[in-house]
């Protein structure tokens, strides 16, 4: 066995792997680069070696670097992490050249299946079903164009070399395979060193269902059941579950043989997963096999209760796979949500800045520790006060949990939802709660087109029905109420002007476009005990006790004799006063006043926010890439205007109605910040 490892990534996947080390008494080195030198996996890992300055080609995807570091460290192996060099056959075998184990497949398996356009090939001769298509390299756009017609629209433009949802386009017309050809060539380039792109039809209303394999240098191979992904945005995954709620038994047997078959078909020795897309009657078709570690190996994990970083580790240094196909378990039920630095309410642009807050939810599960399961587990790369770049993937977290059946996975991460604190940037939570409590998530009727289908007008926290609103303004008068009382206790008050506690509130719940709603409340005397009251409103009872201090963002307690958790913070964008509440993916800003302040609050006029739609904003913090106009040009609604490049995706920007530019004001190569003007119309 080594002692020991250099992990070749960043964030969360590189903690992830030195939890696994340490429990198996590896030391472990790791890499960073200039913007990372306080990263979380820094100060975890032994040691830590300076590969280079931020961007990704001039760090983690240079090959020369890691191996010298390496060598420098006296690291007898490498794991890739996913992502980077994870899946690159040349740094593969560049290692195994240097005398250093790799920690994944070996290169002739990372050539043969890494690639998709190759691995297609594989797949059909070894009389694996594949969903039709051109699987060579397409040269121009016009081509793009031509091929997509003779196959029939959708089709699917993809990186040979891609993968996390980079480097692919679905276009519907002839105009999005010209666009999309070309924006795939430049993210494939830019992530991937890689610019070569394909096309295949696109399979409307199909399932993601991927295949766990595991198989080791004495010709083992196993496959570790199935995870469901079919919940994704912009071909990115956003939660995953195992096992799946559609596929049956029998299903599963036939999918889970034929990745087996395909793993020994290129002698695979490591983890790896075989992609699938399922039909509505269980066909299912070869999509792709990614040759690494994939980020949602933690549900596969739990039901399992194997150690995936573990078992790889030990494959690489020449072990045999301790259990056999029929030792293969599957207990409970698991899932994941992607914790994302992403602004739902703007369209899921991708947030950065520094974490002001950052507070998990409880955890009783750990990575590495197979043994405690049923509960919580994060894995994550960042901290309080940790800074998220520009740079990388928009990924900072993810949350895990693990429940007898599928109900009370979802009850459990609902509620870890409800308790993840994450301030100084948006997140996607309040959309990953209110995607738990869809009916037709909870059905398990869903398929890869459920967000698009389901959010087509974008996600706003008004559209998310809270199953009992007037919980949310309760909660509000509870602590508005609680801060009146300590008010009321401190000593030295003049006399006739001590602050009187009260027991009627109006809770003024701020709406759009000055549309407020303003519930009347009545507050019982807080008995027995501190952080006890008996809220009234509209002849319903909410009996809320919690001992959570008025400062502390999270709020635990008893509600009607039933636990909960919310979030409660002063002070919004919206208005410094009022108190923002957020609990299962909806969040409201509640201002709390007397009845007679609130009759007077309602003759305030709305004061309309000012026109924008003559300029072009930046929406998101980011690198200008490209401006495509220029002053005195007639512009058309829906034209390019500018390209921003944030978080490794491409972003562009169109022209929401007709005219023509008066300024350009924003220069290409230059960084930006959100809502900084970029171009101005006349």
């Amino acid at each position: 066995m080594f002692t020991k490892i250099l992990i070749a990534n960043r964030g969360e996947i590189a903690c992830r792997v030195i939890a696994t080390a340490q429990k198996m008494g590896i030391k472990t080195v790791a890499v960073y680069s200039e913007v990372d030198k306080d990263a979380r996996h820094v100060q975890l890992a032994d040691e830590a070696v300076l590969i280079g300055p931020a961007a990704s080609r001039d760090s983690y995807l240079v090959a020369d670097k890691i191996i010298a570091a390496a060598k420098a460290t006296g690291a007898q192996a490498i794991h890739p992490g996913y992502g980077f060099l994870s899946e690159n056959a040349q740094f593969s075998k560049r290692c195994e050249d240097e005398g250093i184990a790799f920690i994944g497949p070996r290169h002739f398996s990372i050539a043969a299946m890494g690639d998709k356009i190759e691995s297609k090939k594989l797949a059909g001769a070894a009389g694996v079903n594949c969903i039709p298509g051109v699987n060579d390299a397409l040269e121009t756009p016009e081509k793009a164009v031509e091929i997509a017609k003779g196959i029939g629209y959708p089709v699917m433009i993809k990186a040979s070399a891609g993968g996390g949802g980079k480097g692919l386009r679905v276009a519907f017309n002839d105009k999005e395979a010209f666009e999309g050809f070309t924006s795939c060539r430049n993210e494939a380039r830019n992530s991937f060193g890689d610019d070569r792109v394909f096309i295949e039809k696109f399979v409307e209303e199909p399932r993601h269902i991927e295949i766990q394999v595991l198989g080791d240098s004495h010709g083992n191979v196993i496959y570790l059941n199935e995870r469901e992904c079919s919940i994704q945005r912009r071909h990115q995954k956003v939660i995953e579950e195992a096992p799946s709620p559609f596929i049956s038994d029998a299903t599963r047997k036939a999918m889970g043989e034929q990745a087996v078959q395909l793993a020994k078909a290129v002698n695979y020795q490591s983890a790896g997963t075989v992609e699938f897309v399922v039909g509505k009657d269980q066909s299912f078709y070869f999509l792709e096999m990614n040759t690494r570690l994939q980020v949602e190996h933690p549900v596969t994990e739990a039901i399992t209760g194997l150690d995936l970083v573990e078992m790889m580790i030990r494959v690489a240094a020449g072990e045999k796979l301790p259990i056999e196909q029929k030792d293969v378990q599957r207990n409970g039920w698991a899932i994941e949500c992607r914790i994302n630095a992403e602004d739902p309410f703007r369209n899921f642009l991708p947030s950065t800045g520094r974490l002001v807050r950052f507070q998990t939810p409880k955890q009783t599960m750990f990575q590495g520790n197979t043994d405690d399961l049923f509960g919580v587990r994060v894995d994550t790369g960042v901290q309080d006060g940790g800074e998220i770049p520009m740079f990388y993937d928009s990924m900072i977290a993810k949350l895990i949990v693990h429940g007898k059946d599928r109900n009370e996975a979802i009850g459990k991460m609902r509620e870890a939802l409800n308790g993840f604190v994450i301030r100084g940037i948006s997140s996607n939570i309040p959309f990953q709660a209110a995607l738990l409590a869809h009916p037709r998530f909870v059905s398990g009727d869903f398929n890869t087109g459920f967000i698009a289908e389901q959010y087509s007008q974008g996600f706003r926290a008004e559209d998310v029905p809270h199953d009992d609103p007037n919980f949310l303004a309760a909660l509000a008068a509870f602590v508005r109420r609680k801060s009146r009382q300590r008010a009321a206790n401190l000593s030295g008050q003049l006399p006739g002007y001590d602050v009187q506690v009260g027991q009627d509130y109006t809770v003024v719940e701020l709406g759009q476009a000055g549309k407020n709603r303003y519930v009347q409340v009545h507050v019982e005397e807080f008995v027995g005990k501190p952080g006890v009251a008996q809220i009234v409103i509209e002849g319903q009872t909410y009996a809320i006790e919690s001992n959570s201090r008025l400062n502390d963002i999270r709020i635990e307690g008893m509600c009607n004799g039933k636990p909960f958790t919310a979030q409660m913070e002063r002070g919004t964008f919206k208005n410094p006063l009022a108190l923002q509440v957020q609990h299962n993916g909806t969040r409201i800003q509640a201002l709390v006043m007397s009845p007679r302040m609130a009759e007077l609050h309602q003759l305030m006029p709305f004061k309309a926010p000012p026109d924008l739609s003559r300029y072009v904003l930046s929406p998101m913090p980011g690198l200008l890439v490209d401006v495509a106009v220029a002053v005195g040009q007639k512009v058309q609604a829906g034209e390019r205007v500018a390209v921003i490049e944030a978080m490794k995706m491409e972003n562009v920007l169109f022209a929401s109605q007709d005219g023509v530019v008066k300024k350009v004001v924003a220069s290409q190569g230059e960084s930006l910040t959100v809502d900084q003007m970029i171009v101005e119309f006349e």
